[in-house]
């Protein structure tokens, strides 16, 4: 499978380097790399100039336009645990397939709120992989689907409403490390009061 990542949108045209102004139209085109997907952000002026050489390209994927949204002057507030975009970027970013089901509903109920507009479909190894934009940030997701039955539907949706209560469980680490540590290894020593006790916070 390929390297699906988070991208993000330039805030300058990535040839010619003029910087987008708040509401103006460029272009986008999405290229396959060894390494995944690598993204263009272009002008007007530069796709027109650009466009023939980039859609003739093997690697071509995906091509639309956007309307470029000035980010915010002050940093948005704490994104809550229960928050449903947040949410489905942490999925995203763990790769984690047990969560394929619940990354695809996520989104599906982001699209229809409008926080997530749809800019291409493509298939890696025969899988359909939707591309999706938020409007503000610019930023691109790709999102596996993948091919729910209505058997699996209500298990998926259990997983979103428990992952949306409870949050996600840590990554293994240290817990895990800790718990493959031989018990001959590990050597206990007398403390003289209970003050000398440390509890070690999980990481």
């Amino acid at each position: 499978m390929m390297e699906w990542n988070i991208q993000s949108r330039a805030h300058a045209c990535q040839a010619t380097g003029h910087a987008f102004k708040d509401g103006e139209t460029f272009h986008t085109a999405l290229l396959r790399t060894r390494d995944g997907l690598e993204r263009i952000d272009l002008s007007g002026a530069a796709w027109r100039e650009q466009s023939a050489e980039i859609l003739a390209r093997p690697s071509f994927v995906s091509h639309w336009m956007t309307t470029y949204e000035r980010p915010p002057a002050q940093p948005p507030e704490a994104i809550r645990r229960d928050d449903a975009e947040s949410l489905l970027r942490v999925l995203l970013s763990r790769k984690d397939a047990r969560h394929e089901g619940a990354a695809f509903i996520l989104a599906a109920m982001l699209e229809r709120k409008r926080l997530l507009r749809i800019k291409a479909t493509v298939r890696d190894e025969g899988r359909r992989v939707t591309l999706y934009e938020h409007p503000k940030s610019g930023d691109m997701l790709a999102v596996v689907d993948p091919n729910l039955d209505l058997s699996d539907l209500m298990a998926v949706q259990r997983d979103v409403a428990t992952l949306l209560e409870h949050g996600l469980p840590p990554e293994p680490g240290a817990a895990e490390i800790a718990e493959a540590t031989p018990v001959a290894d590990v050597v206990e020593e007398p403390f003289n009061t209970p003050s000398e006790v440390t509890t070690l916070a999980p990481a």
